[in-house]
């Protein structure tokens, strides 16, 4: 009754107080959907005291020697890409896909990838994993999409209906199929972001206008055949257009790119290694006589990774398909009545970098694991011991707490619907968007 009379009375008024209605909505929604309104609550109303305990008291001090991870070596061999160095705690064999479990050497960091199909096939893909996940996570693409029967007919075809003979005919499409988990995921390596090491090979390195850092591959001279050329840009853009969700248009007073922490862990470090990946070992494997573009295939915030990768070298890609996207909620352009909930997230990003080491161990379990997948998967038949166990024992490696809140801090870096409306207008490449329920 009230709101019709403040409706009734005030136009202006009512607008206002539905934008706070839908912006308090919407944050809830966000916080909740990254497992950070669980957190918050522990937090602020002490509900776990033995989690409580953990944040009071003084987290250990990590170190992480540097000399673990050397730089690239200047061998231009492909074998010197592929490294025979174990990864502590991986199994030779993924549980979920039965695939060898293959290391690749990039900038001197161990990255776990998987493969599948023939390497003569007629396409080939490259699945990029979501949020705290891994390439295990496409057990199902990795082991069920080696071939594709596609309808054609023996004679012409016309209109769509058969030609001389008429002969409806099936003609079976071969895929190569690879995975990789990115670095700080998965079973690739978890380096602190601080490390001098690391933030040699930070993507964000050469991209922005007001510092001098240098691009990795200017750093080693690189021998890679990529036509990647970093152009500047401010590392905030003013007044720029974006989209609503309801299709309409809006303008961000300011957009943020770069990591607020400065962490490598940004979907650009992300994109120059889906780039290098693609040139050192999948274009490395393919016998043809001319080097087939790459299809990308991403899910939840994989999804920026691969379209900066596309926009960065469009050469080497046909497009992306997008399945279930992650439009970045918690991006500061993105977040409703920013100047508002923006502190207060950064507050809570902060604490949990401090103190949320504790929790981090408390909620890293199966149960827990188990529970958020049930968000994405509306069948939760899909969710079975197999798939929690994958996803969750490489979690428990070291440095996965620290990864895990330096993300939950990314609220900035290129946003998908403005590099998706680049692809598609000014590249003229394919963007597919699918929403799938498991």
């Amino acid at each position: 009754m009230l709101t019709m009379k403040i409706k009734q009375r005030g136009g202006k008024l009512y607008e206002l107080i539905e934008r706070i209605r839908f912006g308090v909505q919407i944050y809830l929604k966000m916080i909740s959907s990254q497992a950070l309104v669980v957190a918050s609550a522990f937090i602020i109303a002490g509900l776990l005291p033995s989690v409580v305990y953990s944040f009071t008291s003084t987290p250990p001090s990590i170190k992480y020697p540097s000399t673990l991870y050397s730089s690239q070596s200047s061998n231009t061999d492909i074998d010197s890409k592929i490294s025979s160095t174990t990864i502590e705690g991986m199994p030779t064999h993924s549980p979920a896909t039965k695939l060898e479990n293959k290391i690749y050497n990039w900038r001197g960091y161990n990255v776990r990838y998987q493969v599948s199909g023939p390497k003569d096939a007629d396409h080939t893909l490259l699945l990029v994993h979501g949020l705290f996940v891994n390439s295990d996570h496409w057990r199902k693409m990795l082991t069920g999409l080696h071939t594709h029967s596609d309808n054609v007919f023996d004679g012409e075809q016309i209109n769509g209906s058969a030609g001389i003979n008429g002969v409806e005919m099936k003609k079976d499409k071969t895929y190569r199929i690879y995975a990789l988990d990115l670095i700080g995921s998965g079973w690739s390596s978890k380096p602190f972001r601080d490390d001098p090491a690391v933030q040699k090979i930070n993507g964000e390195n050469g991209r922005f206008t007001d510092c001098d850092s240098v691009c990795y591959r200017e750093q080693q001279d690189s021998t890679t055949s990529s036509t990647l050329k970093k152009v500047p840009s401010s590392p905030v853009l003013q007044n720029e257009a974006l989209g609503t969700a309801s299709g309409g248009n809006r303008l961000a007073t300011e957009l943020e790119l770069r990591h607020p922490l400065r962490s490598p862990y940004n979907f650009y470090t992300w994109s120059e290694q889906l780039a290098d990946f693609t040139h050192d070992i999948i274009h490395s494997e393919d016998t043809s006589a001319e080097k087939k573009k790459v299809s990308l295939v991403a899910n939840s915030i994989g999804t920026m990774s691969a379209l900066q990768a596309t926009l960065d070298e469009p050469d080497l890609y046909n497009g992306v398909c997008v399945i279930n996207p992650n439009f970045r909620e918690l991006h500061s352009a993105e977040v409703p009545l920013s100047q508002v909930t923006m502190p207060l997230v950064r507050q809570i990003q902060s604490l949990l970098r401090e103190k949320g080491h504790g929790l981090f161990k408390t909620l890293a379990t199966k149960d827990t694991v188990t529970q958020i997948l049930k968000e994405p998967y509306s069948v939760t038949e899909a969710i079975d011991e197999e798939l929690v166990s994958v996803l969750l024992d490489p979690l428990l490696t070291k440095g996965s707490d620290e990864v895990v809140f330096d993300t939950l801090s990314y609220s900035a870096g290129p946003l998908p619907g403005k590099s998706a409306l680049v692809l598609l207008c000014d590249m003229n490449l394919c963007v597919q968007y699918l929403v799938l329920t498991t």
